[in-house]
């Protein structure tokens, strides 16, 4: 260990720590797991106050460590007759063993005077054990990127060019002529653009299961129904009426007087179809087919149609 030449030194007291005058060590009192157990580190600090915290510390778990033994590393500091007694009992009461005590030549004169075993100290602190093993880490060499490498080369021919512009006597970077003339007013600021109001579009309602009859879905946006309609059940919505099933209740599409709004199903068997103010009912003796159609306005009234004519009527297609 290095020591700065001139540094005074004193006898140590019992409960202080023989450190050159100046020197203050900042460990914590700690309880370290080893492989011979467990490792009361002491050093450094106040003793009657590191005592202290060590009892706060077992309390904390009672029983945790019973069974263990332990072994105190005071460092450099001296503790008192006093000191390592309670320590014992400390650690006795929490059914630890003191195997030994561990530290300085006066550590060990205290120790053995009360009859407590002495270890000594081993020769490599942890610091240096860990500084030891990261110089045994193989270093691994990063790879550059193609982006990396090109960056590389960009600064490398920068500083060429600035290196020759030096044994040239010319300045280093390139100064604006002065015969240039810069426009003595900046430009006017762009005018903001003109902020519009965006209306959020409806919501839709998604239902999976059947609706039986009684029940209603109302919703401002559009509802899709995974499932039956049965008989007595309503659907009413803002925008348009999906059915991936049989609609046999009531369907109201564009409640708010949307005309373009549509009622669409696997199989539409509605008793009774509203679009805006439109209504339609069905006529139950007419023969029917269970196919995917869709109900819509044309000609200021509801028709339904099925899919595949649904392009000719959307191209103006007269409607039967």
């Amino acid at each position: 260990m290095w020591i700065a030449a001139g540094v005074e030194r004193r006898a140590c007291e019992p409960g202080e720590t023989s450190y050159p005058r100046g020197i203050r060590s900042n460990h914590v009192t700690l309880l370290r797991g080893r492989k011979q157990g467990l490792e009361v580190a002491l050093a450094g600090r106040e003793l009657g106050a590191a005592l202290d915290e060590l009892e706060a510390r077992l309390a904390e778990r009672p029983g945790f460590y019973r069974g263990t033994v332990a072994l105190a590393n005071f460092g450099p500091t001296c503790p008192s007759p006093e000191h390592l007694t309670r320590l014992n009992d400390l650690l006795s009461g929490a059914g630890i063993q003191l195997r030994a005590v561990s530290g300085s030549p006066e550590v060990e004169e205290v120790a053995r005077a009360c009859g407590f075993a002495f270890e000594a100290a081993a020769a490599t602190s942890d610091e240096h054990e860990l500084e030891r093993r990261r110089a045994l880490r193989p270093r691994r060499q990063g790879k550059l990127s193609d982006a990396a490498r090109s960056l590389v080369a960009d600064f490398a021919g920068a500083r060429a060019d600035i290196a020759d512009r030096r044994r040239r006597g010319e300045a280093s970077v390139p100064r604006l002529d002065p015969a240039i003339s810069l426009p003595s007013e900046p430009a006017p600021p762009e005018a903001p653009a003109a902020l519009h109001l965006v209306e959020t579009p409806p919501g839709t309602l998604y239902h999976a299961g059947t609706v039986r009859g009684g029940q209603a879905l109302h919703h401002v946006g559009h509802i899709v129904v995974v499932g039956d309609v049965n008989p007595g059940a309503e659907l009413i919505a803002s925008g348009d009426v999906v059915v991936f099933g049989r609609l046999a209740g009531v369907a109201h599409a564009g409640a708010q007087g949307d005309e373009t709004a549509r009622v669409h199903a696997l199989d539409l068997d509605a008793t009774q179809l509203r679009i805006a103010t439109f209504i339609a009912t069905d006529d139950r003796d007419r023969p029917r087919t269970a196919r995917p159609e869709v109900a819509l306005v044309r000609d200021a009234r509801i028709v339904v149609v099925s899919y595949d004519r649904l392009d000719g009527i959307e191209r103006g297609a007269t409607v039967k």
